[in-house]
This record gives structure tokens, sequence and C-alpha cells, in this order.
């Protein structure tokens, strides 16, 4: 004890010695006796030097290495998957973008769900095959290419210069006209100046199919000179005079013809019958918007137009055909008129004076003719033919503007619909097609194993149904809006066609029925008219077969039909 207590007192007297500016300590040795009388004194305390018992470690890689792993993370992308950032990312990391690729076993790759390559993210570059192709050969021929990243070339550039930066899909004209030249001269070259080939003598079988070939290709070439066959245009007014006291034509609607009724009636006697030609009627046209006149096309190859109101006598004749007439259509205003005949011919008439303005052809039957309803588009005439074709005509200039050309079998009806955007034609392949006007594209093909042909179509008041005559002795209801769907809860049926033309016709004030006069027995034929589902009467029974109905659109209970 006496020597700790030494030691605290020696301590104690240095720091005073420390702190005082005392003069310097006797160098004599203090004595425990001296210092403290106490036998239980400690001994004086020695200071000692320090000393670690642990190894000297080299430090400086572990510094490196830390700040290495600073500076990957101030420097990696940010991982988007991570909720969290351990640092504080700079403005380039948090708008850098993620691309790759990058190992697929690195921790700090990228997240699983960005990427679409076993190595990482691939980006599609937004560079075309046919530019690729083209910089990828033109690199590989001249030497240089275009750098897609930035408006420059890579590679040669003194060839860029000297080739004028072409490419090899992309050769001057008298470059390639050059080229053949010199194409031309090492293939003579090749076969010691002479031609490849020369043609000697043909035996007798070689000559033989030539003369059939030469005669084949003669007689097709004159029949497509030879369109239709011509025939002297006349005509014969039979009325008292083609114009009145007061200067209007014959043609002009009478004044008191107004509609007497708003509905419809089923036809119960018959008021009259007009006779006339000599053969069978193929189709029958009231004038358009008034009625007061009928135009009828024959089997005997004229066409009459009658009067509906006060005579009911013929009052013009045209005779323009060689063969018998297959259609007729008016035009908006009744002024002008079309016939189509089996003489390959398609003429435009004047109602009024019974002239020829137009003459078309195409060497081919014409079974259905009809002009575009617009107002605008009367210039517009569309014919479907024979050769499974719907042939576009401009009246005015006389040329083809289009060809639709897309049925397989020859075609029997054009109806508009859609306001007149769109025309739905039927053919004997047994489908129906719907076109653009103008476009020779099918934009709906309507085709069953269960269907027959349609040789009649006839359009709704509301524009919204199609009513088609098939074959198969019923009458088939297609929506005409954007799917042109088959109604299966609307079909007519109760005929017998016998797979003849049979025309019908809606109603014209509210459509709410239709009807057709059919072919029946051996040329025997009933009319009926088909309301709803069920056949409501029997207009009565012809001698001769009838094939179609028309309703006058003043009068609206007389039908006109033609037998």
């Amino acid at each position: 004890m006496d020597l700790l207590q030494s030691y605290r007192d020696t301590d104690m007297d240095g720091d005073e010695n420390n702190d005082d500016t005392s003069p310097p300590p006797d160098p004599r040795p203090t004595t425990t006796a001296e210092s403290d009388p106490s036998p239980d004194s400690s001994p004086v305390r020695i200071a000692l030097p320090a000393k670690s018992a642990a190894p000297k470690v080299d430090d400086t890689m572990l510094s490196l290495t830390v700040a290495g792993q600073a500076h990957s993370s101030a420097h990696r992308p940010i991982d988007p998957t991570q909720h969290l950032v351990s640092f504080n990312p700079t403005y380039d990391q948090l708008w850098a973008p993620i691309v790759g690729p990058s190992h697929p076993y690195a921790k700090d790759g990228l997240a699983q769900g960005l990427r679409n390559h076993k190595l990482g993210f691939v980006e599609d570059a937004n560079i075309e095959s046919f530019v690729f192709d083209e910089q990828y050969n033109t690199f590989y021929k001249f030497g240089y290419a275009a750098d897609p990243s930035e408006n420059n070339y890579v590679g040669d550039v003194e060839g860029f210069k000297k080739h004028d930066g072409v490419s090899v899909y992309n050769i001057p004209q008298h470059e390639q006209k050059k080229r053949k030249l010199e194409k031309k001269k090492e293939m003579l070259e090749e076969n010691g100046g002479k031609k490849e080939w020369v043609q000697g003598e043909l035996t007798e079988e070689q000559k033989k199919y030539a003369e059939e070939h030469a005669k084949k290709k003669g007689e097709k070439e004159g029949g497509e000179r030879e369109k239709g066959e011509a025939h002297v245009d006349k005509t014969t007014f039979h009325g008292k005079e083609e114009r009145d006291y007061q200067g209007r034509s014959w043609i002009a609607p009478p004044k008191d013809a107004k509609a007497s009724n708003d509905h419809c009636y089923i036809p119960k006697r018959l008021v009259h019958t007009w006779s006339g030609h000599t053969k069978g009627v193929s189709a029958i046209r009231f004038f358009p918007k008034h009625g007061h006149l009928i135009l009828s096309a024959g089997m005997d190859t004229k066409v009459k137009i009658w009067d509906v109101f006060n005579s009911g006598k013929c009052m013009r004749t045209y005779m323009g055909h060689s063969k018998a007439v297959r259609d007729i259509w008016f035009s908006n205003d009744g002024t002008k008129f079309l016939s189509a005949g089996y003489d390959k011919n398609i003429k435009y008439w004047d109602t009024e004076t019974g002239q020829v303005i137009s003459t078309f052809s195409t060497g081919k039957i014409p079974y259905v003719v009809r002009l575009n309803p617009d107002e605008d588009e009367q210039n517009v005439l569309l014919a479907g033919m024979s050769d499974k074709k719907i042939v576009q005509w401009d009246i005015n200039t006389g040329q083809i503007t289009q060809e639709y050309d897309q049925h397989l079998g020859a075609v029997n009806t054009i109806t508009f619909v859609d306001n007149n955007r769109r025309f739905v034609t039927s053919s004997d392949d047994k489908s129906l097609r719907v076109w653009e006007f103008g476009i020779p594209v099918v934009i709906k093909y309507i085709s069953e194993p269960h269907m027959h042909s349609m040789p009649s179509i006839s359009l709704h008041p509301n524009s919204n149904w199609l009513a088609c005559q098939s074959l198969d002795n019923q009458i088939l209801i297609y929506s005409t809006r954007e799917r042109f769907q088959l109604n299966k809860k609307k079909r007519f049926a109760g005929h017998i066609v016998l797979g003849m033309l049979v025309r019908l016709t809606f109603r014209l004030m509210d459509g709410l029925s239709c009807q057709e006069m059919v072919r029946e027995g051996a040329g025997f034929g009933i009319g009926r008219v088909a309301k709803s589902l069920e056949l409501s009467s029997a207009m009565r029974e012809f001698v001769l077969v009838v094939n179609g109905i028309h309703w006058n659109r003043v009068k609206l209970q007389p039908v006109a039909g033609m037998a």
C-alpha cells in the first residue's frame, strides 16, 4: 500500500510542476521515508511504453474495395423493381434508360421481368429489313454504309465520294445500261460472235400445230373486234302528238296525278291488260316518281312504253336490238333509260325522242344493267355480264372505268345499299358479294353449302333489308348493315319457281309485305302475295307464265305483272 501511495504522490507532484513555473525538482532521489513516513507506502511507479499484441494488418486493399463499391453504386443503373434505394442516386442514374444486355448470372443485372432474352433485354432497332439489307450489301460491295444513329457514313470515305454515295439498289440509269451492254458483249464473245439460238426447219407436226394456233388466235381477235351485233336503230311514236297545246312533252306527268291512299291493298281484280309484244316480256319498269308510264322489254327484240292513267295504249316503240332484250332501267328523272339485249349490246336511249345516245359492249351478254342512284353519279353505268364480271362505264366518255371480277358465274343482279356507297351482286355461283363502289375488292362474301342461286333481289324501302328469291322455292331476308347477316326468323316459302327467274318487290309505303309472281306447273302461274310468314290470298290464275310484279308509286293498289 505504501508503494501505491508513493505512486499517487509522485503523480500529483508532477501535475503541480507542469502547471506552475517552479524551479526544477531536486535531482536527488526521494526516499520512501521522506515522501511518506508510513510503513505501508507503495514503491515508486515506473512509466513503460505501450505495446499491442495484435498482428499488423495492411488495410490498403480494404479501403480500395470500399471506395470501388461506392463508385459502382454511384454509377450503376437503378433497378426499377426495387422499392428502397440505399444511397443518394445522381440525376443521370435516375433518368438513365434501362438497356441490356447484361450478364445472366450477375446480381446487379436486369430484373427477371425485364428480360426478353437469355442474355438480358433486346430492343428492336427502328430500321426496316430492306434498308438493313441495302446497307449491308452496300458495305460489302463499296466499303461504306450509312450510320443509322446519326446522319453520317462509316467505312471507306474515299469510296463514298467516288461513287457519290449510291447504294447497291440505287444504281443510276446510265450505269444500268452500261452493265447490260457489257453483259451482252460477254455473251457474244462466249458464243463466238453468233446468236445463242438459231431457228431451224420445222417438222410437219410443228407446222400443223403452228397453223392451228394462228387460226385460233385470228378467230379470237376477230371475235373481240366484233363485240356486238350491229343493228339499225329505229323508233315509232304511236300517240296523237308528241306535245300538247301547252307545249308539254308526252312523257311529262299529269298534274292531277297524286297518291289517293297511303295504304297498299292486295289486288282483287284485273283492271287492264297491255298487249303488243309478240313474245314474252322479260322486264317492266314504272316511270320514276310518278308511275304514269310503264316501260316493257320483250323477247321480240323490242322495248315499248305504255300509258297507265289515261288511254292505256302503247306510246312509243324502241327498236335497236337484234335479239331478245334482257333488262331495262330508267334514269332518276325518267328522260333516259338503258336496255340490255342478248345481242351483246347495251343501249342508252332518249325516252322522249327514241334516239340512241350511246352503245356499249364488251363482246359478252349483259344480264343486268344499273345506273348509280346518286344524282351526281348518273353518268356511271354498271352491267353484270355473262363472263363473271361487273363492268363500269362512264357514259359521257364511253370508257370502261372499273371492272369487278370475283364471281365464278354469270352475274344476275346489282343492288345499291348503304346510301349508294356499296352494292350487292348475286351470281350463278350461288353466292352474294358486297362491294365498295369504285373499289374492285369484295368486302363481304356470303356463300354456304345449302345456298342456291338468287336471280332476283329487292331492297326494302327503309334500306335495311334485302329480299332474295332463292331457287329452292323460298325468299330469304338479309340485313344490309355492316355484317350482312341472314335473318333466319323470316323465311317466306310456298311458291314453286322451277329454277327460273322470278322477280319480287316490296310495297312502297311501309314495306311490311313482299309479293311475287311465280311460275308453276307446265307453263301455268299463280300470283300470290306473301305477308309475314303466311300466304294471305291468291290473286288470279294466268294462262301464261308470270315472272314479276311492280307496285305503282302513285296509285298504290294496281300491280303490273309480266307474262
